[in-house]
């Protein structure tokens, strides 16, 4: 038992960075529970473990005392110099106490803890691995559903796909492989638990981070994305350096690197727009593929009001409000689209000091439909 004992403590060592020490000394306190649960005894006693021997023995401590009231946890001076004259009162004597058939039940005991440490280690290294990649991307495949998960193999462990973040264009079979991310690592008594999205917005992110090289090298910059996840999306993009084009950056030659999202996130309209530290131009593109005459903004309220040409109020506002809603997401200010004619009515356009007519800075709205 001593050999396999010992070589377990250098695999754990060596593969699971456990240091053998405190495995010893896990050993060592389950054997001391171990002796007093199956041998009855209530007495102070540590166990030695010596794996060069491949002994085990029980040592019962006692306090040198003046006059002994119990006998299992105190011992006389007397009786403390009989076996050995230097010892005095207050000092621990130990006497080995190891039973006949003691091994047996040190074995078994040291292979429960050597398995629950493994078991322990493993876990460990699991959730060290994932805690670092919450936000993050994995591919997983789909292993098993019941009516409130999808459950996502990630290699060492699988993933929970709530019902909420499952995507409502998707249907997902048994070896699927899908993009996630993940949303959430938990530690808890039975392990890592790992939460993953395919709705979140963040996916959309590391999905461009993944195919733009321009976003990954820093060259180009996501400031905002606002999603619904299946149908519509809108992300704005900047770049410091004039000459390079964000929006084109992140279409790709022929649409190739959207493309490749869009197919991933299954026909999911994406509009991509060019970020502005000026809120007339940033709400002009956010409203992409819609055109607008003219953008009045209130700062202290944090609200615009957008003017659009007659035929293009539709369009703006879009289906149930989408187009406005997902605009004002990624900006971060209010909205209210007017049509020009009631503009006009209501007396707000064209203003006394007409502001320039909003110039198109760059946007994009694409979708698979638009692939030939």
């Amino acid at each position: 038992m001593s050999t396999e004992l010992y070589d377990a403590l250098l695999y754990l060592e060596k593969e699971k960075g456990i240091e053998r020490n405190l495995i010893i000394e896990a050993i060592e306190a389950a054997l001391v529970s171990a002796y007093k649960r199956n041998f009855n005894q209530a007495q102070n006693v540590r166990v030695d473990l010596n794996l060069e021997t491949g002994t085990m023995r029980v040592f019962a401590r006692k306090e040198v005392v003046d006059e002994v009231f119990d006998s299992r946890l105190e011992i006389s001076e007397a009786d403390a110099r009989e076996i050995n004259p230097s010892y005095e009162l207050g000092d621990i004597v130990e006497l080995e106490v190891t039973p006949k058939d003691f091994g047996r039940i040190a074995a078994q005991t040291a292979k429960q803890v050597v398995t629950q440490r493994v078991r322990e280690a493993e876990r460990g290294i699991i959730y060290s691995e994932f805690i670092d990649r919450e936000e993050d991307i994995m591919t997983g495949i789909v292993q098993r559903q019941d009516s409130r998960f999808i459950y996502v193999s990630l290699g060492k462990i699988e993933a929970l796909l709530p019902l909420a973040e499952q995507m409502p264009n998707e249907s997902y079979k048994p070896h699927d492989r899908i993009k996630v991310y993940i949303t959430k690592v938990e530690r808890t008594t039975k392990g890592p638990q790992i939460f993953v999205s395919r709705t979140h917005p963040g996916l959309l992110k590391r999905l461009f981070e993944i195919e733009v090289p321009e976003i990954f090298d820093g060259t180009v910059e996501i400031r905002s994305v606002s999603r619904e996840a299946g149908d519509r999306s809108k992300i704005s993009v900047y770049a410091e350096n004039p000459e390079v084009d964000p929006v084109g950056a992140c279409v790709g030659p022929k649409g190739s690197r959207v493309q490749a999202i869009v197919n991933e996130l299954k026909g999911e309209k994406i509009d991509i727009v060019k970020w502005s530290e000026d809120p007339v131009i940033f709400v002009a593109n956010a409203l992409s593929p819609s055109k607008v005459i003219d953008v009045q903004v209130d700062e202290e309220a944090k609200a615009t009001t957008v003017i659009v040409p007659d035929y293009q109020l539709s369009l703006a506002i879009g289906k149930r409000g989408q187009n406005a809603r997902l605009a004002a997401k990624l900006t971060g200010w209010k909205i209210d689209i007017k049509s020009e004619t009631d503009a006009r009515e209501a007396g707000i356009y064209p203003r006394d000091h007409a502001a320039p007519a909003v110039e198109d800075e760059g946007a994009y709205d694409f979708s698979s439909e638009e692939i030939e």
